[in-house]
């Protein structure tokens, strides 16, 4: 059979997403290349007495259709949250429900993406974000960065020159290098964009897994009706519910939610009111607390392996919170030769390659280091060292 299909499909980068999840569950295999929060930290009890409220008080109202903007105590939750937590004027008509952060990935660059036009991206950035938005044929511009955060004169040359359509960032804990933009960055992004039309959209799914507790000023703050923002459950509650949320102008939702009527009418009612009930009953920040403390542990330990077992063989970020970090390798070793060659001594990683909109990836491998455990990450460790000793490193 021919099958005729888009053009676009063509311009796909290859996918690792997939390949991620099924290394993950492969016996024997200890992953340090996904991006799983810990099953440990899942509150399956508190999460099924929500369901079982849920049912009992309003199941038939749950298992209908609802509208696209999302069941609205979940909204005002999180537009509360923002008021509270980071100072931001939001309110529930700003917020929509969308099924994971990703989705918003999808539905921002379809409202704003025609083919050709550019998009801003950090370099390295999120591989999803690149597999994303790669469908609605754009011209990538990449700006990188450094432990400070985005290069803001690259960044303003950018804005200047090229006028992307929007410019996609993670200033916390920022996947996949696990480094966060200083203050100083952040307002500076959002005195550059004063005046432009590229809109500043902020990926904060890992915003509240801060290793201090201390809430970080979202480039938001700074960048008014130039920022979006987009947050997830699924870093702090269940990824398996697939609850996250976009917040922006209300011009702006105005098109995102005719793009997610089209899409998939609205995002599950269900689980949404289940998500609600359990915020209700239930100590987010107790909760986060008790996530960030491990996050916190199994990344020291993490990074104090890499200094005692590799010494100067590897280099790394140092992580204020998040799940992951990068490492960069020594001379004359290629990040998907070592990942050929630790997937032999039972250890996976992740080559830098699928973060690059370009070229680049190569020299630099990332770890994700909220879904092993202590003895697993000591053992992870031994197995990458006789990975590199083989590769003569």
């Amino acid at each position: 059979m021919n099958y005729q299909f888009a053009r676009r499909m063509s311009n796909m980068p290859e996918s690792f997403i997939e390949r991620l999840f099924s290394l993950s569950s492969k016996p024997g295999v200890i992953s340090f290349a996904g991006g799983l929060p810990s099953a440990d930290l899942l509150d399956v009890d508190g999460l099924k007495s929500a369901a079982i409220s849920v049912f009992e008080d309003d199941g038939c109202e749950a298992l209908q259709y609802t509208t696209t903007d999302g069941y609205m105590p979940l909204r005002e939750y999180i537009a509360e949250r923002y008021n509270k937590r980071l100072g931001l004027n939001a309110v529930p008509e700003e917020i929509r429900i969308v099924n994971g952060s990703q989705q918003c990935l999808d539905l921002v660059a379809k409202i704003f993406t025609d083919p050709g036009d550019c998009i801003g991206m950090e370099r390295p950035g999120y591989l999803g974000a690149i597999e994303a938005f790669s469908l609605y044929e754009p011209q990538f511009a990449t700006v990188g960065l450094s432990d400070s955060g985005l290069d803001t004169e690259e960044f303003e040359d950018l804005i200047r020159k090229r006028n992307p359509a929007f410019f996609y960032g993670i200033p916390n804990f920022q996947n996949p290098s696990g480094r966060t933009y200083t203050p100083e960055i952040r307002k500076e992004i959002g005195e550059i964009l004063k005046g432009s039309s590229t809109v500043f959209y902020e990926d904060d799914a890992f915003g509240e897994l801060a290793f201090d507790g201390k809430p970080r000023i979202p480039v938001k703050a700074y960048a008014g009706e130039n920022g979006i923002m987009s947050g997830s459950f699924s870093k702090i509650i269940a990824p398996g519910m697939r609850i996250g949320w976009i917040y922006a102008p209300a011009e702006i939702i105005c098109q995102f939610d005719s793009a997610k009527q089209a899409a998939d009418l609205h995002s599950n009612y269900l689980c949404q009111k289940i998500m609600a009930r359990y915020l209700q009953d239930n100590d987010l920040d107790e909760h986060i607390r008790k996530i960030t403390s491990v996050y916190s542990k199994r990344c020291r330990l993490m990074t104090d392996l890499m200094d005692d077992l590799f010494t100067d063989r590897l280099t790394h970020t140092n992580p204020e919170g998040g799940m992951f970090m990068l490492a960069g390798l020594p001379a004359g070793i290629s990040s998907l030769q070592l990942f050929e060659r630790a997937l032999a001594e039972d250890v996976a990683v992740l080559p830098g390659v699928p973060f690059y909109a370009g070229k680049g990836g190569l020299d630099n491998i990332r770890f994700n280091f909220s879904n092993a455990n202590g003895e697993t990450i000591k053992t992870g460790m031994e197995r990458l060292d006789a990975a590199l000793k083989s590769l003569g490193a």
